[in-house]
């Protein structure tokens, strides 16, 4: 009897933020990022020259659980998801562990979208949904197979969901997303008439 079976899993980790560690108010967790990004030249500006639309943090502002108790809450939350996925994957950590490495704001305007990429040098990353209007973008993922699927025929439209070769996730406010961080994704154009949408995202590092 012939059999199939699936190979070579890509694991999604979604889950409640509220499922683990304090309880984190979803209204002063946004004012904090809205409050953050009015008071950021150095983020703003950085933006402005690298044509970003919107606002992030990631190349201005380092320290948030520092400044802001809420992210220092966030992150204690977020250990604690990143562990459960750490063990859903069956990592062997030879002893050491998984540290945030990095973790930044963003804001995307009607319009906005955010290209194609991984985050090289980490091996956890994820996004955490602070405000999501109606029309925002969902995350888009790639197969991390795509670039040898050179002479492949394209997939059926209705194909199974394992096999199609992108998956779009639309996340509530408050879930968390985690994925290993070699895995290829984008942030479609937001078409929200009106409303930012607003996240946290952030690296884990096998230290």
């Amino acid at each position: 009897m012939s059999q199939i079976e699936s190979l070579f899993v890509t694991r999604l980790y979604r889950a409640a933020l509220s499922e683990h560690g304090p309880k984190i108010d979803a209204d002063e967790l946004e004012n904090s990022c809205l409050v953050i990004a009015d008071d950021d030249e150095a983020g703003q500006d950085w933006c402005e020259e690298n044509g970003y639309p919107g606002y992030t943090s990631y190349a201005s502002l380092t320290d948030l659980p520092w400044r802001f108790p809420i992210f220092a809450d966030l992150v204690k939350s977020l250990d604690e998801h990143v562990k459960a996925f750490c063990e859903d994957l069956e990592f062997d950590l030879d002893g050491r562990e998984l540290k945030l490495e990095d973790l930044w704001i963003n804001i995307l305007p009607p319009g906005g979208t955010h290209s194609s990429h991984i985050h090289p040098h980490s091996v956890i990353s994820g996004t955490t949904y602070v405000a999501m209007p109606e029309g925002a973008s969902a995350l888009k993922l790639e197969d991390p197979r795509s670039a040898r699927m050179m002479a492949s025929p394209a997939r059926k439209k209705d194909a199974r969901r394992e096999l199609k070769p992108f998956i779009y996730v639309t996340p509530k406010v408050s879930d968390v997303l985690l994925w290993e961080s070699w895995l290829r994704h984008e942030v479609p154009l937001n078409m929200a008439d009106e409303d930012e949408r607003i996240s946290v995202s952030f690296n884990y590092a096998w230290a």
